[in-house]
């Protein structure tokens, strides 16, 4: 569940491999509902330990540390007892815990999630370091241009660069359909309430992915200008696509996300005869927020621009 917003309280998230069909469906909790469903890899970390995992293994374990994970709820959970341990008996102090001690203890959790979060997110990031693997987490609003822009890459390098993909949405495998109709190897991840994608989500979904060493994963995640920027997935870099169909200062109206991302990519240019749209602005906007933001023009319906961003992906992913 994301405390930060709220999503997810009661949904699940359901892991789909459109190549075979195979599904897994995990409960808020994390509890595998159906785990006889997929056939996983046997993907290992080399050894890397979280901070607040005070404990070593002789054995390579598998992605992500599951026992770290455990570790790392049990914490969560004793600190928030420990934030709000008391009752109240009476109407008036009910009132006052809720003016008072609410606050402290939504911060603390949120703080334990987050936390729990960046932990498992670094183990993504050594798995990738380990295996030369670029992984970039594409986010943006719905209706930007994520999946078509994935589509013209996929389609104009995927001979040069091995591109995997993992798709993020609330619902439905139209996205990973699409990836999957260019050749590239795709798992869809539905997070059914959840608004954005986390680490042990992408730590599940790469185990079905299963991406070689040295290839390059895009992450496309859930449409969402807000939370998507708040949870590292391990991921390289982040990057943000906004068309210019959206409004100028959206930058300024959603400062982390810009702020979060190292490259924007200013998509649907071959429409800006047909709008009144004031291009510089929208930049200076981003350079507002973000003054060391790498930002691309490009189309990916006629692919104006769309060299710039194949040059930056090379200049990532070589050794």
């Amino acid at each position: 569940m994301c405390t930060t917003c709220g999503c997810a309280g009661d949904g699940q998230v359901l892991y789909t491999d459109p190549a075979t069909g195979k599904q897994m469906a995990i409960s808020s909790g994390g509890r595998p509902r159906a785990p006889a469903a997929v056939a996983t890899g046997n993907l290992s970390y080399v050894r890397y330990e979280p901070r607040a995992h005070d404990h070593s293994h002789s054995q390579p374990t598998a992605l992500p540390h599951a026992h770290a994970l455990a570790h790392l709820q049990a914490s969560s959970m004793a600190s928030n007892a420990a934030v709000h341990s008391h009752r109240h008996d009476s109407g008036n102090d009910a009132i006052a815990a809720l003016s008072i001690d609410r606050p402290s203890h939504t911060i603390a959790l949120e703080q334990q999630i987050l936390a729990k979060n960046q932990a498992l997110a670094e183990l993504n990031r050594a798995w990738f370091t380990t295996h030369s693997i670029l992984a970039l987490n594409l986010m943006s609003s719905p209706g930007s241009g994520k999946t078509t822009l994935l589509e013209r890459t996929i389609r104009d390098i995927g001979g040069e660069l091995s591109i995997q993909v993992i798709e993020g949405d609330q619902a439905t495998l139209r996205d990973a359909e699409r990836i999957r109709a260019t050749g590239a190897r795709v798992i869809q991840i539905n997070t059914g309430t959840g608004c954005h994608l986390e680490a042990d989500m992408l730590q599940r979904g790469l185990e079905q992915l299963q991406p070689p060493r040295g290839s390059l994963v895009m992450i496309e995640n859930v449409g969402n200008l807000v939370c998507p920027a708040l949870f590292d997935l391990g991921e390289r870099a982040k990057v943000v696509i906004l068309s210019v169909t959206e409004g100028e200062d959206k930058p300024i109206k959603y400062p982390h996300m810009f702020r979060a991302s190292e490259v924007m990519l200013l998509n649907k240019i071959d429409l800006l005869p047909h709008l009144q749209y004031d291009i510089e602005r929208c930049i200076a906007c981003a350079r507002e927020v973000n003054p060391d933001i790498k930002v691309l023009r490009v189309s990916a319906t006629t692919g104006e621009g769309m060299d710039a961003w194949y040059a930056w992906l090379r200049s990532q992913a070589a050794p």
